[in-house]
């Protein structure tokens, strides 16, 4: 049996889409999402996600290098009607078509099919950013990565140090860099999913963390990014000059998700259509800048 990286078309797709980041002259970087049947219908979540690359800063290069992989027939046929680079990620036998509710069996399908794809991509020498797609991007978010980290993750909560490993990790969104490090790190990981039976792949990654001494771990450079720019709904940014994304994070519910996502976009356009100088000191005001948000009730 092939393995995902003997694929040829998921070859063609990441060659075609790679481009090179500050400092790196091999073009080794693409941007990746997972989505399903659910996440792809008229005015849902995908809709709201690339919106969010057309009107952010700086993000409109961007999506010409995501990759959007769908999980079902149903996905990959909408992917192509919006976007120009879609790979179709099946798993025989099983039904990704619905909206996998936290936690339930198909919902810790999908999150280890998706660790599993990743070290695929490792392997076969590629950089990735994988976000969730119920994230809007308001900026270019490379800028604000650490040049000297392996692995580098968004938080639910942040506790002020990008290296404490005590910090609230929240794995839809993570900047990876491909090496025999990350390799190795990716591989442990999907495995230990037969350790921790029933976890999902954030618990998961919570509990090996710490794991200095496995060979798996140690060495690896790991940061965890400020929730000052890379924000969600458990921990919102509160300065639109820095933001970078907001995560529907601590929210169930496509359509919860999609309405609270779009007055994200409303208040990003309205800030971007203020004048420079008027930009400094707007704060994003949950309980009076947007209501309402259902996320928040």
């Amino acid at each position: 049996m092939k393995t995902q990286e003997e694929d040829p078309e998921l070859v063609r797709v990441l060659r075609s889409t790679a481009f090179a980041t500050a400092g790196r002259r091999s073009k080794s970087t693409v941007i990746l999402t997972m989505i399903n049947k659910a996440w792809v219908e008229r005015g849902s979540i995908v809709d709201v996600f690339l919106e969010g690359f057309s009107v952010g800063d700086g993000t409109q290069e961007l999506v010409k290098h995501l990759v959007i992989v769908a999980l079902d027939q149903k996905a990959y046929e909408r992917c192509q009607e919006i976007h120009p680079h879609c790979y179709a990620l099946t798993t025989p036998g099983v039904n990704f078509t619905g909206d996998a509710t936290f936690m339930t069996q198909e919902y810790l399908l999908v999150v280890w099919r998706r660790i599993d794809f990743l070290g695929s991509v490792l392997r076969l020498g590629y950089n990735f950013v994988s976000t969730d797609a119920d994230i809007v991007w308001f900026r270019n978010p490379f800028p604000r990565f650490h040049e000297d980290a392996d692995f580098q993750v968004s938080c639910d909560m942040h506790l002020g140090d990008d290296s404490n490993r005590d910090n609230l990790p929240n794995t839809g969104f993570t900047f990876v860099r491909s090496n025999p490090r990350t390799v190795r790190f990716y591989q442990h990981w999907y495995r230990s999913k037969d350790r921790f039976p029933g976890e999902h792949d954030q618990d998961v990654f919570n509990r090996i963390k710490f794991d200095d001494d496995d060979a798996a771990i140690g060495g690896l450079k790991m940061r965890f990014l400020d929730t000052a720019y890379f924000g969600g709904f458990c921990e919102p940014v509160k300065d639109l000059n820095v933001a970078c994304t907001m995560h529907a994070n601590c929210c169930v519910g496509l359509d919860t998700k999609v309405h609270d996502l779009r007055n994200l976009l409303r208040d990003w356009k309205r800030f971007s259509a203020l004048p420079p100088e008027s930009r400094n000191g707007v704060s994003f005001d949950w309980t009076g800048y947007s209501p309402p948000f259902r996320c928040r009730a």
